[in-house]
C-alpha cells in the first residue's frame, strides 16, 4: 500500500474534524492510520497555521476533554485541498 502523502493526510485530518471534533487524538489518529505522535505534530501544524481551534470542555466532567473546529481559514483549505484532491484522483483514474 502506498503512503499517503502530506496533502491526503491533512485532506484526511480536516474531514474528520469538521464530522466530529469531540473524538479524542487517538480515536482520530487510528481512524486515519497514523501514530499517535505524528496525529499530535500535524495537528500542532493545523493550530499554528490557524487552520484548527482548540478549545477545552471547562463544564465537562472530564477536564481533559476537548473540542477541535476549523477556523474559517481552516474551512477555506479544507474546499481548497478537497478540490485539489478530487482532481488529483480523477487524473489518476483517466
Amino acid at each position: 500500500m502506498n503512503k499517503p502523502s502530506s496533502t491526503e493526510i491533512r485532506y484526511r485530518l480536516l474531514k474528520l474534524l469538521e464530522s466530529n471534533p469531540h473524538r479524542t487524538q487517538r480515536q482520530m489518529a487510528e481512524e486515519i492510520g497514523l501514530s499517535l505522535g505524528k496525529f499530535n505534530y500535524c495537528l500542532r501544524e493545523l493550530v499554528k497555521k490557524g487552520i484548527v481551534k482548540i478549545e477545552r470542555f471547562t463544564a465537562s466532567g472530564n477536564k481533559a476533554a476537548y473540542m477541535y473546529i476549523l477556523t474559517p481559514h481552516g474551512i477555506e483549505q479544507k474546499a481548497t485541498i478537497t478540490a485539489s484532491f478530487l482532481r488529483r484522483k480523477m487524473t489518476e483514474y483517466e
